[in-house]
């Protein structure tokens, strides 16, 4: 008997499938079964492209990680890096929102059949910063923040917007103290707190709500 032919394109399916699956049912959704169902498999297809759920859900932070990553990719350099910086934290924020499980998953805040995060796992996504402390780099070269380390100027602003982005997911922040308006809030202390003019950040805050990103109803 010839050996069963293996579909290139089933790996990629099963990803799909698990984030489609957290959207929609969250972590308890996520079963073998389930992901079978999903892709038209038999429920071996997990063992045969991944060794296992531990490698599967991996596989997803590090497919969360690029995920983020293309989402910030999609803010272009301008001459006004500040502004920059803003549009940056609304495309994480977004992506946050359009994918909120794996997102809980990525950062280890939701665990899926026993797996924790190792080392590797939390020092995988680290290149998504990349953007950011790129613009933290120009907004001192244009005088906008006072010298210091980007990395540690951006890492600083992830830590925090990253808060505020959880407990939004986690729904605790409501009225008269909402998202939008919290959001906005961080975003201008967090760029005057790294040295710029506050009335130059509220112009900058103008541009950067302008090209505030779209959110999608991809899972």
């Amino acid at each position: 008997m010839s050996p069963r032919r293996v579909d290139p394109q089933l790996a990629a399916a099963l990803l799909e499938a698990a984030a489609r699956l957290l959207a929609e049912g969250g972590t308890a959704a996520l079963t073998t079964r389930r992901l079978a169902a999903e892709v038209g498999a038999s429920t071996t297809v997990v063992y045969t492209y991944y060794g296992g759920m531990d490698n599967l859900v991996r596989a997803m932070v590090h497919e969360g990680f690029a995920r983020l990553h293309r989402r910030m990719a999609t803010v272009r350099a301008t001459n006004d890096a500040v502004a920059d910086i803003m549009s940056l934290g609304w495309a994480y924020r977004a992506n946050a929102l359009d994918h909120p499980q794996l997102y809980l998953v990525m950062f280890g805040s939701s665990a899926l059949g026993g797996f924790a995060l190792g080392d590797g796992d939390r020092q995988h996504g680290r290149y998504t910063l990349e953007p950011l402390v790129d613009a933290v780099t120009r907004a001192t070269e244009q005088r906008r923040f006072r010298p210091s380390d980007p990395l540690l100027v951006g890492q600083t602003m992830w830590i925090a917007l990253h808060g505020l982005v959880t407990l939004e997911l986690g729904g605790y922040l409501v009225d008269p103290y909402d998202a939008e308006l919290c959001f906005e809030s961080q975003l201008r202390s967090l760029t005057v707190g790294a040295g710029d003019d506050h009335d130059t950040t509220l112009i900058s805050l103008a541009r950067a709500r302008r090209r505030r990103p779209r959110r999608t109803t991809t899972s």
